[in-house]
């Protein structure tokens, strides 16, 4: 019989129980804190939504999920650090409509990812938009704001979270759609746009219901439409876009969970699935409803499985290619 060198003996034994441990160690994820990258600024419906699911998962998972706020670029900053991180598990990413489709196309040959880049890992909520105004701006109506913009060619500015979210892009579909010029001022997250708004340095802007709600409630802003397809339980009185006049003004944003592509696939799977179980929570619904009493509004659609996300993402990522081409939407 020939006998193998020690050295191959050992070198063999070594090797029997690495797989196992191996799979141990992956099937352990999580053992340590997980970086949960929001690319915008704090207080925005991205970072909202993003603690809600953070501080679920950390109660679920056992470790904590320490939101980091990377904002700018309408979230190509925080999207491109997740795309470039080690994919271990351990850095995760809020992607959105503007970050995760929009920019594909609205930075053309810029953007520094690309999205075979990030995994689809589940998607969270999606939500209306609002079209409001400073208070002191003399107009009530989706209408009169459209009849005060072309009264005044160019000297409305309209405010965003920043170039290529859907917020910029409903700005872009209404100035189409009306035949307006108004000049799109973007900001570092909703926060900042939405105080500038409230002082009256900005006119008019668009942002997701649940961090304007407040605001609006509060009488602070004045919203004149929803950009869904029916009006909002939370602004009942608020007409959509297609009810004040302008059907192509329909613009809902979203928000889900991505990792960098080389991640395990049985932690995606696994951070995927507890996605799921999370927005069917009633706790969790009671949270996200209590924003602005948009229960409906947020029905996740199906979309929360990693492989039902994957389809979501790419058919996203081709909608509003063609409405950047339409729309002639720049970040300039």
């Amino acid at each position: 019989m020939t006998r193998l060198p020690r050295r191959a003996l050992l070198g063999a034994a070594a090797l029997i129980p690495f797989a196992p441990r191996a799979r141990a160690a992956q099937a352990a994820w999580p053992s340590r804190p997980v970086k949960f990258v929001v690319p915008f600024a704090p207080a925005g419906t991205t970072d909202i939504a993003a603690r809600i699911l953070a501080t679920r998962l950390h109660q679920r998972l056992g470790q904590p999920f320490p939101i980091e706020n990377r904002a700018g670029a309408g979230g190509n900053i925080g999207s491109d650090a997740v795309a470039k991180a080690d994919p271990d598990g351990y850095t995760i990413l809020m992607q959105t409509v503007s970050s995760g489709a929009i920019n594909y196309a609205l930075y053309a040959g810029e953007i520094p990812y690309k999205p075979a880049d990030l995994a689809n890992v589940g998607l969270l909520i999606r939500v209306p938009n609002v079209i409001f105004v400073t208070p002191s701006l003399p107009v009530k109506t989706l209408a009169e704001l459209v009849a005060l913009a072309k009264s005044k060619p160019g000297d409305l500015n309209h405010g965003s979270s920043g170039a290529g979210t859907s917020l910029h892009m409903a700005g872009e579909l209404l100035k189409l759609e009306a035949g307006i010029q108004m000049t799109h001022v973007p900001f570092r997250g909703a926060g900042p746009m939405l105080a500038e708004v409230m002082a009256g340095r900005i006119e008019c802007a668009v942002d997701n219901l649940p961090s304007a709600i407040n605001h609006i409630r509060d009488g602070r802003l004045r919203a004149l439409a929803v950009t869904s397809s029916t009006r909002s339980p939370a602004l009942p009185d608020v007409p959509t876009t297609a009810e004040a006049g302008y059907p192509g003004v329909e613009v809902t944003g979203w928000f889900g969970v991505q990792a960098p592509a080389k991640t395990p696939r049985s932690i995606v799977e696994k951070l995927g699935a507890e996605i799921d179980a999370i927005v069917k929570e009633p706790d969790t619904w009671a949270k996200l409803a209590d924003l602005g009493g948009m229960k409906p509004e947020l029905t996740p659609d199906g979309g929360t499985s990693p492989e039902a996300y994957e389809k979501f993402v790419t058919a996203e990522v081709a909608k509003w290619a063609d409405v950047v081409k339409r729309s002639g939407a720049t970040v300039n």
